[in-house]
């Protein structure tokens, strides 16, 4: 069984980063789904980059392994 992961997208910063790139205030509200598939993506994402600098026997990650 795979362990939980916590949160680490927070909606509140989502909805600021949106009504600044959506100058026209079109977009107006972000849904569940939002949260939990860029929780997701940015799990996985992190799990390469572990990957890649356990490939390179380095024990720290480095913006390059993303």
């Amino acid at each position: 069984m795979k362990k939980q992961m916590p949160n680490i997208i927070i909606r509140s910063k989502i909805k600021e980063i949106v009504k600044k790139i959506d100058t026209e205030g079109n977009v107006n509200n972000i849904s569940d789904e939002v949260c939990e598939a860029l929780d997701k993506k940015v799990e996985e994402i992190l799990t390469e980059a572990v990957k890649r600098a356990k490939a390179n026997q380095r024990k720290t990650l480095f913006a390059r392994d993303l």
